[in-house]
């Protein structure tokens, strides 16, 4: 039989049809549920509040922002179909026209480049299907559409849209692209501006108004011209939209406190709590125990401190130097200030033209200083930390044109040139009850250096930890009255010596602690033992690994942090118990459910402080004064400790704190070797703070810059604004501690001894502890070291 001419293609019809039939069959089976669109998994920043509740950091992987669609603007809506799919409210999920443009371009290419997808299609290829161009994916993109425009009507088609489509930088959905781009809601958007975010889906990096304003610029004035074209602008308003300049900025977070160290810190433990994924995406609020008040005072301690310091040691010079500077325009200028941090209160300038009398620094946006000499003069250079140069005799000998250099503003409102400090510095404030930390600085300002000092610089904590080995010694037996031996010791190739380099001799521990003697300290730790010294001050929350199995541990040879030496300074403060640093107070996700609230051991307040007459205390709910921290140090202990450390500041090392006129001040100063690290750590009973100051590569301060005046001067300013509405706290003695009258000599008891020290029941009749040093004296005697215990 022989076929007909039409046999064979009708054959290859039919099998084209039943193969056409097979994929859509295919496709049809392995399309989704549209109902899972109206799912919708919106997801927004991670946010860091402080205990006031201002936001202080946003951080987020993605922005994702819903919005009903009779919240858009129409000119919103018409924007984005005249730029993807003008017969939108035409077609039934796909556009034939659209569709055979597509396919003349495969067939002149041999590959598919190029789209024809509708509004519908797009929502269907970004939400279900891959991004891959083949033609099973198209035919499963356009049946799929074709469902969608069946099941969802086309206003919740387009709601759908605009909230989903992706817009470059993070963002997800039109409203969140209205606040990235210009910090508006849609309907203060111009004309123009929603042009732009129109231009964005097709191409979000390359129409990208903030890194490609020219193409972005290209893209918004087509889709004007779309507009105007389909009419849904008449020319007027074309015109005028067309005319506006690009006003897209960079996003910047809502910020209403500044505090970047904390805000940080936050975030890197609610990462860890987390992980990546969940934490920037689940919306999750954070409440920090952070003092608005207390931050406030801290930042403000902290930086003029490091200030005064590179007063006293000199100027370094520019920050940076420009080549060529007379040939710089004023937007060269611009773009050159807005790359270079944000320092609070330092703005940044460049110094345009210098003579003898005076420099022109410009500091952007038109705006210009004249500096004269009165006005830099006070900046001598820098030649080592213990010398500067002489006081400047003209404005040239300061800056040269192109530097950049720091102004700040004087009280009398002169701006006068300065430098960010070189010096590194941290301050940290907790509340000993519980570790809640109240205050954090990390350095002169986040937006300068993101290193975190007071959290992650580990340093040699000098004299600070001399308190924790007298304690030490205290629970081996010894009282105040103990005498220790000021007199040089040699172990092996290590000869310790006091900052003074004088000998006192035998001194009794109050006086060797107040008076900050190294040469006692290693004696005590030579008879108690190096091994039960590292064991027992353990117990304040140091690792082993912190404190060095040698004698150096007696001069604070080992390392911490400001956060943790606060801590460990917490249990002289609150009685005996040992508490955990903790930043986050609740954690909250979009919708306001509570997915974490913090609940610290808590040291007993009433166990060691008189109550206030006329104030009761009021806990949090489900919370009392019921101890459940852990009591690392007997009562008796603290309260000797805590009485020396008061010593401390009435006649020792930092006597400078008396200004503050309260009695309840407690603490210890620190140097280390050089005057590489300068430390002040104290307290009252409602406070602990640590101020530290040294240079980030460990190089020396220079001379005079010791705890008891760089780090003391930073607490000092700190406190004097911290204590404003703190009543002095008045702690109860503990049972088991008799009054003793001791011999300032001996520290042995005497009827009429002059000085009344509160020892241990168990000691009262062996106030020298378990090795007793013989004091022989001379009934004429008149020493250093006698009339130096008579001032204690």
């Amino acid at each position: 039989m022989v076929a007909t001419p039409l046999a064979v293609p009708l054959d290859l019809a039919m099998l084209g049809l039943i193969g056409a039939s097979v994929i859509i069959h295919t496709a049809v089976q392995d399309l989704p549920d549209t109902d899972t669109l109206l799912e919708v998994k919106f997801e927004e920043p991670l946010r860091i509040y402080t205990a006031d509740g201002s936001l202080m950091g946003e951080f987020g992987v993605q922005r994702r922002r819903a919005v009903a669609f009779d919240a858009i603007p129409p000119d919103l809506v018409n924007a984005f179909l005249a730029a993807e799919d003008s017969r939108f409210f035409d077609h039934i999920g796909f556009d034939p026209v659209g569709l055979a443009r597509a396919t003349y371009a495969v067939i002149r290419s041999g590959t598919p480049s190029q789209g024809g997808s509708t509004i519908t299609m797009q929502v269907a290829r970004n939400f279900f299907l891959t991004p891959e161009k083949t033609f099973q994916r198209k035919l499963s993109e356009i049946l799929l559409a074709m469902r969608m425009e069946a099941t969802l009507s086309k206003t919740q088609i387009l709601e759908l849209y605009l909230n989903k489509i992706f817009f470059g930088h993070r963002a997800y959905g039109v409203s969140t692209a209205a606040e990235l781009y210009y910090n508006k809601t849609l309907y203060d958007l111009t004309l123009a501006e929603m042009a732009t975010l129109a231009g964005l889906p097709k191409a979000p990096s390359a129409n990208n108004p903030l890194s490609n304003p020219e193409r972005a610029l290209e893209r918004r004035n087509y889709i004007l011209d779309r507009m105007l074209a389909l009419g849904y602008i008449d020319a007027e308003r074309h015109a005028t939209a067309r005319a506006a300049a690009p006003t897209a900025l960079p996003y910047q977070p809502p910020i209403a406190f500044r505090a970047g160290y904390v805000a940080e810190m936050a975030r890197q433990e609610v990462v860890r709590r987390f992980g990546d994924e969940q934490a920037y995406s689940l919306g999750l609020r954070v409440i920090t125990t952070l003092d608005e008040r207390l931050q406030q005072s801290a930042d403000a301690a902290l930086r003029q401190a490091l200030t005064d310091y590179n007063q006293r040691h000199g100027y370094h010079g520019a920050e940076a130097q420009l080549a060529d500077i007379a040939g710089w325009g004023q937007s060269a200028l611009d773009a050159d200030l807005q790359q270079r941090p944000d320092v609070p209160g330092l703005p940044v300038g460049i110094v345009t033209a210098v003579d003898a009398q005076t420099a022109e620094v410009y500091l952007g946006d038109g705006r210009s200083e004249r500096l004269q000499l009165s006005q830099v003069e006070h900046l001598r250079r820098y030649r080592t930390e213990n010398r500067r140069g002489p006081r400047p005799r003209r404005v040239s000998d300061v800056v040269t044109a192109g530097d950049v250099v720091r102004l700040r503003q004087a009280t009398d409102g002169r701006w006068l040139l300065t430098q960010v400090p070189t010096v590194g510095g941290a301050l940290v404030a907790l509340q000993p009850e519980d570790g809640a930390i109240r205050a954090l600085s990390g350095g002169y300002a986040f937006e300068w250096s993101k290193f975190n000092r007071a959290a992650d610089a580990r340093r040699q904590p000098g004299s600070t930890f001399k308190p924790f080995v007298y304690a030490a010694g205290l629970g081996k037996g010894y009282t105040p009255a103990s005498l220790v031996r000021d007199e040089p010791q040699v172990f092996g190739d290590w000869a310790p010596r006091n900052a003074d380099d004088k000998h006192l001799g035998p001194i009794r521990i109050r006086v060797a602690l107040t008076r900050s003697r190294n040469l006692a300290t290693v004696n005590l730790i030579d008879r108690m033992g190096v091994d039960y010294t590292r064991e027992f001050v353990q117990r304040f929350g140091f690792r082993a690994d912190d404190v060095p199995p040698n004698y150096s541990l007696a001069l604070g040879s080992g390392a911490t942090t400001p956060v943790q030496l606060a801590a460990a300074y917490g249990v002289f403060a609150n009685g005996g118990y040992r508490i955990e640093p903790y930043l986050i107070q609740r954690i909250e996700d979009v919708q306001g459910r509570l997915l974490f609230e913090a609940d610290p051991p808590r040291a007993c307040v009433s166990c060691w402080l008189q109550a206030i007459e006329g104030q009761a205390r009021v806990y949090p709910v489900g919370a009392s004064d019921d101890p459940d921290a852990e009591q690392v140090l007997d009562p008796r202990i603290v309260y000797n400790m805590d009485s020396m450390l008061r010593n401390v500041i009435t006649a020792g090392t930092a006597t400078r704190a008396r200004q503050l006129k309260r009695d309840d001040i407690a603490g210890k100063t620190g140097t280390t070797n050089e005057a590489r690290d300068s430390w002040f750590a104290g307290y009252v009973p409602a406070l602990v703070a640590v101020a530290w100051m040294g240079m980030d590569d460990n190089r020396p301060l220079g001379r005079g810059e010791w705890g008891g005046t760089a780090a003391l001067g930073m607490w000092i300013d700190f406190m004097r604004d911290a204590l404003v509405g703190i009543p002095v706290a008045e702690i109860r003695r503990p049972d088991g501690l008799v009054s003793v009258r001791i011999d300032a000599n001996t520290g042995q008891p005497r009827r009429d001894g002059e000085i009344l020290e509160y020892i241990r029941t168990e000691y009262q009749l062996d106030t020298q502890g378990p090795d007793p040093i013989a004091y022989a004296r001379d009934p004429g005697d008149r020493t250093a070291p006698r009339m130096m215990d008579e001032l204690f």
